[in-house]
């Protein structure tokens, strides 16, 4: 198992970014969250599951949807918790 936070910077908020995420992660059965941050250009995610489905999970998110443009992202590997249920966009 595998854990990690990432915040996305660039072009990532307004184009179905949250989404994306959302589909792929569970896709992946990756569980966890996707939330904008309030600086209006920033991602934060949390994703838990095995190993090579969370390393799709962060190749994925690096090319983004149509439209996004990643300028940067900041992964923390973090000790797996099994707190969550499924995926899910935070608001």
């Amino acid at each position: 198992m595998r854990r990690v936070h990432i915040i996305v910077h660039g072009l990532v908020q307004g184009i179905g970014f949250r989404s994306f995420v959302n589909r792929n992660a569970r896709r992946l059965g990756v569980k966890g969250f996707v939330r904008n941050l309030e600086d209006g250009y920033s991602v934060e995610i949390v994703a838990e599951g095995l190993d090579e489905a969370v390393e799709q999970l962060i190749n994925i998110v690096r090319r983004g949807p149509p439209g996004a443009v990643v300028e940067d992202m900041e992964i923390e590997d973090q000790e797996p918790r099994n707190e969550f249920k499924d995926f899910e966009i935070r608001y």
